[in-house]
């Protein structure tokens, strides 16, 4: 059974995006407390479902693992990647950080080269506005030739006015889904090679599917192996059967060593492409008010990062959180049991004067001063633990 027929949705969701930039807070917000959690069929990746009411329709939103590109490296992207491709999600939502769109618009342009039916969503827009940072989203659109939303997650309004667009976008009957307009162009030579594929790829595709034979072919190109266990699962297509595929295969094996190129030179290709795209869109619609806003972050993480001074900057760390975790926590511990004490002295006199029974200066004094004592230490302790770990994250 379809999540969508499961839980009763007129329309079916999918919220794809890099770790954070916001897109489980704008998931929380649409959906509330109308969530379902589990796990992907085989997999130990944990998946959302929410539902959300908008203009008399039930949409079902699946928040996908968060990753940066759909290349089927971890359990994340091919997760990810499956779902766009096999998951019969009527709308694609990518959510992108307005603070770098630049990174975020790689996963933009492979999701496009997946699925007709995509909206982009960049979120941050309070976090760009402090750092100065400008995005004209309607030219973003007419870039990328689809709808383009701003939004701030926590503010309702900003979160309407995208399930507007979601359902304008799904209810366009005007709109051809039958084919997808990749806005990254490779070389010619990757071109070509796609075209080598392409219309054998497309003839075996199931009519409501013939759109993803461009991507299929450059995976096959790229000698992408899970990208046929995902068809043969999902499509029941093997192209490893296929001779007509898998001859034309071993001729672009041929026609690479012919002009000594390797299959990795071939990949920098294609992602040299990706990312020339993704930087004449930022030219074009990203403007800075303070072109260094960002000059004192990235001269830190040189220092932070660099072979001569990384290395003994985080022996430093380690050595002073190994001090505070045997000996300095105990001058605060010291200091609050002193506290404590000097209050628990004032109380005991304060308890007598008034003549109150033994039995309830015991709980209010003795018991609930320790407690607090205790409380106060376990809290200081998790703090200390978990301050290091925050910062090198």
């Amino acid at each position: 059974m379809s999540s969508k027929k499961q839980f009763g949705c007129d329309y079916t969701i999918a919220l794809a995006g890099n770790p954070n930039v916001g897109k489980t807070s704008i998931f929380n917000n649409l959906t509330g407390m109308h969530q379902h959690t589990g796990n992907w069929p085989g997999k130990t990746v944990s998946n959302a479902y929410g539902m959300c009411e908008h203009d008399g329709k039930n949409f079902l939103l699946v928040d996908l693992p968060g990753t940066y590109s759909l290349m089927s490296n971890s359990a994340e992207e091919e997760i990810a990647r499956n779902y766009i491709c096999f998951g019969n999600a009527d709308i694609c939502v990518v959510v992108v950080d307005a603070t770098c769109l630049e990174r975020n618009l790689n996963l933009v342009f492979q999701i496009l080269e997946m699925t007709p039916n995509v909206v982009v969503c960049v979120n941050l827009l309070d976090e760009a506005k402090k750092k100065s940072i400008e995005i004209d989203l309607d030219r973003l659109s007419k870039l990328l030739n689809i709808p383009v939303v701003g939004t701030i997650a926590n503010k309702p309004k900003t979160l309407k006015k995208l399930l507007d667009v979601i359902h304008s976008t799904l209810t366009d009957s005007s709109k051809d889904i039958s084919s997808i307009s990749s806005p990254v162009i490779y070389d010619k030579q990757v071109e070509d090679y796609i075209s080598l594929l392409e219309s054998d790829i497309e003839d075996i595709l199931p009519s409501n599917k013939k759109y993803l034979s461009r991507w299929i072919a450059l995976k096959m190109l790229d000698e992408n192996c899970s990208i046929n266990e995902a068809l043969k699962s999902n499509l029941n297509i093997d192209l490893q059967d296929n001779s007509v595929i898998q001859e034309k295969l071993i001729k672009f094996k041929s026609d690479l060593e012919s002009e000594n190129l390797s299959l990795s030179s071939l990949r920098d290709k294609i992602v040299l492409n990706i990312m020339t795209k993704a930087e004449e869109i930022r030219k074009e619609t990203c403007t800075f008010a303070d072109s260094k806003y960002n000059l004192k972050t990235r001269k830190i993480d040189k220092i932070l990062t660099s072979k001569k001074f990384g290395i003994p900057i985080m022996l430093l760390f380690l050595a002073v959180i190994f001090w505070i975790t045997i000996t300095g926590a105990n001058y605060p511990s010291r200091l609050l049991s002193d506290f404590f004490g000097f209050i628990q002295g004032k109380l005991l006199v304060l308890f007598d004067n008034l003549h109150v029974p033994d039995f309830w200066t015991n709980i209010l004094i003795y018991r609930y001063v320790s407690d607090c004592y205790m409380g106060c230490i376990c809290y200081a302790a998790s703090y200390g633990n978990f301050l290091p770990v925050i910062y090198f994250t």
